[in-house]
């Protein structure tokens, strides 16, 4: 084989619809968008309008309120926790916040670390956080470890 025999395979590419092109093309004159009105018109975008009707999102009634200062913390579990202690990541002897974050296991704290349950841990750590669920709590002291939350969280 050459470098001049080389093409795609049958059916891999489609030549684009050229439009306006003339009546032969099949897409001549107003280019397949019928006759006048705003929508043949270029620079057109009217999504939610729905002719003088009030527009569906305007007749759904609004639900939910989205708390301006709500804490937003970075979750991880327990499994994850395990895998890294497993790896050499992380000492389970004294695990916080910080070497989460040196160990690369947590990009950034926002405004805490909150551990969750999700998973298994063996070893027998001591960790210190902003928050943590029941079920992390249960699943550390079960393996023999200790969960210190900083921060009270529900």
């Amino acid at each position: 084989m050459k470098l001049h025999e080389l093409r795609d395979n049958e059916g891999a590419t489609k030549k684009r619809m050229r439009v306006g092109r003339g009546p032969g093309s099949g897409k001549g004159k107003m280019g397949g968008r019928g006759i006048k009105g705003q929508k043949s018109r270029s620079g057109v975008a009217i999504k939610g309008y729905e002719g003088g009707q009030m527009p569906l999102y305007q007749r759904l009634p609004k639900r939910g309120f989205n708390k301006p200062n709500a804490k937003k913390f970075t979750a991880i579990n327990v499994g994850l926790i395990q895998k890294s202690i497993d790896a050499g990541k992380l000492d389970a002897a004294n695990i916080t916040e910080d070497t989460l974050i040196a160990s690369g296991l947590v990009r950034r704290k926002l405004d805490g670390i909150r551990i969750l349950g999700k998973g298994e841990i063996t070893s027998a750590a001591t960790i210190t956080v902003t928050g943590a669920s029941k079920g992390a709590v249960e699943a550390v002291e079960k393996a023999g470890g200790k969960l210190n939350v900083a921060a009270a969280a529900e």
